[in-house]
């Protein structure tokens, strides 16, 4: 990010913590959600239902924010624990490093790659619904949905299709312990980068590849600085939208079961926009580019990287205690009954 923007974002938040502090009252009809995609993508669709449903049922007003326009993820969680901002999305991957239980979604090989029982597991995991919330809450957040986007989709320099190709290779990973452990099992170099560094990362060689579910690849533009798909069949890409709880709690009761009414209805209506996505998101990037390559590993080849998928459970392990033993526990109980 340029000096410049940086200054400018820098205002953005100055203005909004002055207007807060010096007159709530006159804001209090005002909330504010950022997030960290661009416009039209997943959770900017999610926001935008949030939003829709709010409106139509409360005099409130939402704005929404988008990445960069706020800074980056961390800075946005910042603010939503200071209270400058109501609500928040933000990935596991990045809430990690706040809350380690919410590493699970990277252990490779956890969850299924068909849609169908992935929405199903995010609809009634106890899990999900009800461990996760409470480990928010410790951490001053109202955890509203956990929700999915897309397949976990890596790119990389050169097609690859065995651990072994990874070897020497910078992956570039989110700002994550355990995301870390899973590309060093996998043979490659992790690389943990902010988002706005990974495209500029790719094109000087810093790093040889990334993961990201494929409309994010689409979207971002990372196919024609990392033009090679491997589909690997490890995971899927998670999400979270919360609220400050010191805010929350101060609602009535008919505001907050109003919040968590909209939450459920921008849920559903996402559900229904991924349906579809993956497939229309990698024929536009085919149609853009001829040096694209897509590489869907067999069953057998990825039977190679599952087999190194125990190492990067114990790994959680050792960085959540007997609580992550105990969620591992309940998630693949949830899973298996979502099948």
């Amino acid at each position: 990010m340029s000096i410049s923007a940086r200054l400018k974002q820098l205002a953005v938040v100055a203005s909004l913590t002055t207007a807060l502090g010096l007159t709530s009252t006159a804001f209090a009809d005002t909330w504010r959600y950022a997030h960290e995609e661009y416009e039209g993508d997943v959770q900017d669709v999610y926001a935008h239902k949030f939003k829709e449903y709010i409106e139509e049922n409360s005099d409130h007003t939402l704005k929404i924010y988008r990445f960069g326009e706020l800074g980056e993820s961390d800075d946005i969680m910042e603010q939503t624990q200071a209270g400058i901002l109501q609500f928040v999305n933000q990935s596991p991957g990045f809430t990690g490093s706040l809350i380690p239980e919410a590493q699970i979604f990277f252990i490779p090989y956890l969850m299924p790659t068909e849609m169908k029982p992935v929405v199903e597991f995010f609809r009634t995991s106890k899990a999900i619904n009800e461990d996760f919330p409470k480990l928010y809450a410790e951490k001053g957040l109202e955890l509203l949905k956990m929700y999915p986007e897309g397949e976990m989709v890596v790119t990389a320099d050169e097609p690859v299709t065995t651990p072994a190709g990874f070897n020497g290779k910078k992956i570039r990973v989110m700002t994550n312990p355990l995301l870390s452990s899973t590309y060093e099992a996998f043979g490659a170099t992790p690389v943990p980068l902010p988002w706005g560094e990974v495209y500029g990362a790719l094109q000087t060689n810093m790093i040889q590849g990334q993961e990201n579910p494929i409309f994010w690849i689409e979207s971002g533009g990372l196919y024609e600085v990392s033009p090679n798909l491997i589909f690997t069949g490890h995971g899927w890409f998670t999400t979270a939208s919360m609220a400050n709880k010191e805010f929350f709690d101060g609602l009535s009761a008919d505001e907050q079961q109003m919040i968590r009414d909209a939450a459920e209805y921008a849920f559903n209506e996402t559900i229904e926009h991924i349906d579809g996505l993956a497939e229309a998101s990698l024929e536009k990037i085919k149609a853009a580019s001829d040096d694209v390559t897509v590489t869907r590993l067999s069953d057998k080849q990825i039977q190679a990287f599952r087999d190194r998928a125990p190492q990067v459970e114990k790994t959680f392990y050792e960085m959540t205690g007997e609580s992550g033993k105990q969620l591992l526990q309940q998630f693949k109980a949830d899973l298996k009954a979502s099948q």
